[in-house]
């Protein structure tokens, strides 16, 4: 009994002592709670308004060349070229059908209307082979008649009874005839279906960051619709189009999507120095590589119909624009890396925080790598078929002009990716280092921090624009 008592007065002084040094610990942090340092608070706020005047410094210059720069080169609309094209030919319209069977029986005119000759009956078992079938006009001048409608093969079998198609209706002279001839399938309502489901997921995901990013998408594909083609149609600099044209979208998705603050300005220059080796390493590569621009239908097409456009210039546009997006992604994904590391550990160094990030920066360098290079493979696919069908070296198919173009794409995409993310980081790393300036300490040395130990991280993540 002795013993335990010993060993139970033995505890107690322990413990005794252990909650004597811990009242003195706490007191000792309520005293340096309760100090009023209000200096540091004050410094904070006028080294963030430095950082934010550099900033503003840095990114103004760039925002008012982007605007005078689409206002010099703002194609005007009396040289515009923009629906000069008719695409009908004389005499010709369009009218709504839809498809009602391969029966050719069903085909017979009805409304006293001349069509075509129509195959007889003892040709409908060969119907689906020719590519024949039967539809109703819903439309127009002939609304009501049966007519046969011939499908071009590759889009025949696509094709499903109760499908709407757009046909084209050409009236044959004097004789009084009328031909119809199939044009193409209409699709508006499933597309307007599956905007409609992006637009709402993104609003019920993302809330009002999902709604201010589709105001940017918005914005950026007006720049491109109204600005960069019309000038780009009409022989301006292509250079300067695409400079302008990329700089004004970057602007609208940055600061539309995710707001204006020191995070996403970091993210900004980060995305403009990328952009810059982007459009560096494409005037450098189209030349060398001898790329043309007239690997594809649609190039060739263009320098018929527009001969003073550049088509390396064009191609030249091409590779910057598609960069873009990737460019941004990776950069907002770095920005943001980096001040969520300093919100959970406002005591890493600046190398310490930009190791850390790189660490993140590294797995996105090699997973956008890979994304780009299946991106660019799937847009080629069909001219990748038929290059496999050739009889030739691996190497050869490689570096002919429709493949070759293809990589010079993915590379300098890739390429200009891989210098934004280290880039960013290490402006962000420097930024956040900058704006800290001890916040974290100072609230928590204020009289009105009363919030005991575990008390929340201060407001300078939201002053640094978390």
């Amino acid at each position: 009994m002795a013993g335990q008592l010993a060993t139970s007065a033995s505890y107690a002084s322990v413990i005794h002592t252990s909650q004597n040094a811990l009242n003195q610990k706490v007191a000792k942090v309520v005293c340096m709670t309760h100090s009023h340092s209000h200096g540091p608070l004050e410094l904070s706020q006028q080294r963030l308004r430095k950082i934010r005047i550099f900033l503003t410094a840095v990114v103004a210059p760039l925002a008012l060349a982007t605007v005078l720069g689409m206002l010099l080169l703002w194609p005007s609309s009396g040289n515009s070229v923009v629906g000069s094209i008719d695409p009908y030919a004389s005499g010709t319209s369009t009218a709504s059908a839809r498809v009602i069977g391969f029966d050719l029986d069903k085909c017979a005119p009805v409304g006293g209307i001349p069509e075509a000759p129509v195959p007889q009956a003892g040709e409908n078992n060969r119907a689906f082979e020719l590519g024949n079938l039967c539809a109703e006009i819903l439309d127009g001048k002939s609304a009501g008649l049966v007519v046969l409608l011939q499908i071009p093969p590759e889009k025949f079998p696509i094709i499903s009874e109760g499908d709407t198609l757009t046909v084209l209706r050409t009236e044959t002279g004097d004789s009084g005839g009328v031909i119809h001839a199939y044009w193409d399938i209409q699709r508006t309502s499933p597309l307007w279906i599956l905007l409609t489901l992006y637009l709402v997921m993104v609003v019920v995901v993302a809330r009002l960051r999902g709604l201010a990013a589709i105001a940017g998408l918005t914005a950026s594909i007006l720049v491109l619709v109204y600005f960069v083609m019309p000038a780009l149609m009409v022989g301006k600099p292509a250079l300067l189009v695409t400079l302008c044209g990329v700089s004004a979208m970057l602007f609208a998705s940055v600061y539309f999507a995710h707001g204006i603050s020191i995070r996403t300005t970091t993210a900004l220059l980060g995305t403009f120095g990328g952009m810059a080796l982007t459009v560096v390493m494409a005037l450098w590569q189209v030349q060398s590589v001898h790329l043309s621009g007239a690997a594809s239908e649609e190039g060739r097409l263009i320098f018929g119909y527009l001969p003073e456009v550049s088509l390396q210039a064009l191609l030249v546009c091409g590779i910057v624009i598609a960069a873009l997006g990737a460019l941004n992604d990776v950069t907002i994904t770095q920005a943001s890396t980096v001040w969520e590391l300093h919100a959970a550990n406002p005591q890493m160094s600046q190398m310490q925080i930009f190791a850390h990030a790189m660490r993140v920066g590294r797995d996105h360098i090699a997973s956008t790598v890979y994304t780009l290079a299946f991106a660019y493979s799937g847009t080629a696919l069909p001219a990748l078929l038929l290059a496999m069908m050739i009889d030739r070296p691996l190497y050869e198919i490689a570096v002919t002009e429709e493949i070759a173009e293809e990589i010079v794409r993915t590379l300098i995409a890739s390429i200009g990716l891989i210098i934004s993310i280290p880039l960013t980081t290490l402006i962000a790393a420097v930024l956040v280092k900058v704006t800290q300036t001890r916040q974290d300490t100072a609230e928590r040395n204020t009289p009105h921090s009363h919030g005991g130990l575990n008390e929340a991280p201060s407001e300078a993540g939201k002053i640094l624009g978390a």
